[in-house]
């Protein structure tokens, strides 16, 4: 088979380079273009020195696309860029995943809400399908413009998608509680993520109105089949790369153990990369994979089902999630490129 012919668009970033990284050896495609504005001329392993003699490849400008025959485009762009990018292109006959947040809600008038940006191209909300392989594989399947689900929403909505498409829970006063290593914030420089603000800190921040709520409130709201109410709370680790997130709700009925248990793994029978753990586990459990570790316990004297959930941010919550999401799109094996061990310690 002819390799599929990818194109990253905006190399500069976290999630650019972890496409690149993992693109490099995945079996059945090729790296065709990867774009920067800013550094058009340059060698990506200019811009990622650990990626120098594996990754050489020149970068070139957006303009350029043309020049290219590309059955797949990566948007590694950010909220309120992507959707440039699709409006211009929408008449192209390739894919798009992008990893932005600008088609992972419902309408324009959430996204305008939630972003405080104008939304340019509503067309693309309305076609897009939401890349979350595990509950939307079908629609991925036929899709031609996939919203890679944001990291912190990957972590909750994984963790709470069997109790919801049961029926089992209360779904007015779900308590998701995220922590996350600096790596959510991008690769530039913000007050959040200097060193003296993280080093031997731990913070809550986006409380209330960070816009990932919304996100993992509609998509749940799509599971349930009802109004879903999350009260969603991130903090700040002081690490550089994954998310755990802790979940509680109360069941609307008696719960056990055993019924928690067997729920889970009928919900995620063919998932590959949702492993159900024994015990809680940690974020250096799924470092460097595509992997979400989930754990279901159920306390009996507060009557509250309590969820442990971890992925990476950078794979599960990003890159490889959309390789996941083109795997699919491509007919290929769903793993394909992904079989990546835990780097732990």
């Amino acid at each position: 088979m002819n390799k599929k012919k990818i194109g990253i668009i905006g190399a500069t970033g976290y999630t650019g380079s972890e496409l690149v990284r993992i693109l490099t050896n995945h079996p059945d495609v090729e790296i065709a273009m990867i774009t920067s504005e800013s550094r058009a001329g340059e060698l990506f392993s200019d811009v990622h020195p650990f990626l120098q003699g594996i990754a050489d490849q020149k970068l070139v400008s957006i303009n350029d696309i043309d020049n290219y025959e590309l059955d797949l485009v990566f948007l590694a762009l950010p909220h309120g860029v992507s959707m440039d990018f699709v409006k211009r292109f929408n008449d192209k006959k390739f894919k798009i995943i992008d990893l932005s947040g600008d088609f992972r809600l419902n309408s324009q008038e959430v996204y305008e809400a939630w972003y405080k940006i104008n939304h340019i191209y509503p067309e693309g909300i309305k076609k897009a399908v939401f890349g979350s392989p595990e509950l939307f594989y079908n629609e991925i399947k036929e899709a031609s413009l996939i919203a890679n689900p944001g990291c912190f929403p990957t972590s909750a909505i994984l963790g709470l998608a069997p109790l919801l498409a049961g029926n089992l829970i209360e779904t007015d006063r779900i308590i998701v509680d995220s922590k996350t290593g600096v790596t959510g914030a991008g690769i530039k420089a913000k007050n959040v993520n200097l060193y003296s603000n993280v080093n031997d800190n731990f913070k809550a921040y986006g409380l209330k109105n960070h816009r990932h709520t919304i996100e993992i409130q509609g998509i749940l709201e799509e599971v349930s089949g009802k109004e879903t109410i999350i009260q969603f709370t991130p903090h700040l680790l002081p690490v550089d790369r994954g998310i755990l997130t802790t979940i509680y709700v109360r069941p609307t009925e008696k719960m056990d153990e055993t019924t928690l248990k067997n729920l889970y793994a009928s919900f995620y029978a063919n998932a590959p990369f949702v492993r159900l753990r024994k015990e809680a586990p940690a974020i250096k459990d799924v470092r460097g994979t595509n992997y979400c570790d989930l754990f279901v316990t159920y306390d009996e004297r507060t009557n509250m089902v309590i969820v442990v959930s971890v992925i990476d941010n950078l794979i599960k919550g990003a890159a490889g999630q959309a390789i996941q999401n083109m795997n699919i799109v491509f007919g290929l094996e769903e793993t394909s490129g992904l079989k990546l061990i835990p780097l732990n310690p």
